[in-house]
């Protein structure tokens, strides 16, 4: 239900799910988002002026949508209960579930992002995605892990949607195994950096020696 005079950002984040609907059966494009505004009672042209980038900005409220809906679904007090493995299992899987319903959408919205003109655009979609999912389950790092974990993800979530994309099994339980067995991928291998770092950070480094000789403690 879009508030009273809604604002442009309002009218994207309300008709988002509404598009997604639709897109299924009518692809993403006008018609729609001209349904969508319709059933909002909102009209077609501010639609279409709040989606002025077209197709992609449709999709990326749709997918800003499900971050929002897996936010509210696991608040941090939720999140704070469990080990980091279920974390992560549970908002991937509240992302999924927030698609079950338009699965053909999902189909046809990855299908337009991996266009040679759009690839870009959906790079960085998966990777707020991924972002979104990390600093939902507390992640903090700002060194390189920061990257390393959402690069993980982002893989492991893009081939989970593809298996989730045409699971017919009751309950998705071939996807949620699948995404089980490379979420305990993801933490071994984070386990296995870790120590590798702890093991390596005190060995003589070549760069930190080039580095003194080029600048010279004072």
């Amino acid at each position: 239900m879009l508030p009273e005079d809604p604002t442009l950002d309002e009218i994207r984040i309300g008709l988002a799910p509404l598009i997604a609907a639709n897109a299924g059966f009518d692809g993403w494009g006008d018609t729609a988002r001209d349904m969508a505004a319709d059933s909002a009672a909102v009209d077609r042209d501010v639609a279409a002026l709040a989606f002025a980038g077209g197709t992609v900005d449709m999709i990326d409220a749709w997918f800003a949508s499900i971050d929002a809906g897996m936010a509210s679904a696991l608040p941090p007090e939720m999140l704070a209960a469990m080990k980091i493995r279920a974390r992560i299992l549970a908002l991937v899987e509240a992302r999924l579930d927030a698609t079950a319903a338009n699965r053909e959408a999902l189909r046809r919205a990855l299908a337009i992002l991996a266009m040679p003109q759009h690839i870009m655009r959906g790079a960085k979609l998966g990777w707020r995605a991924a972002d979104a999912i990390w600093r939902a389950a507390g992640d903090t790092a700002t060194d390189y892990n920061h990257y390393t974990k959402r690069a993980t993800l982002g893989a492991v979530y893009a081939a989970t949607v593809s298996v989730f994309l045409d699971d017919e099994s009751a309950g998705q339980a071939d996807t949620r195994a699948f995404l089980g067995r490379r979420i305990d991928g993801i933490l071994r291998f984070e386990k296995a950096k870790a120590g590798f770092v702890q093991r390596t950070q005190h060995r003589p480094s070549l760069s930190r020696f080039i580095g003194r000789l080029r600048y010279p403690a004072v």
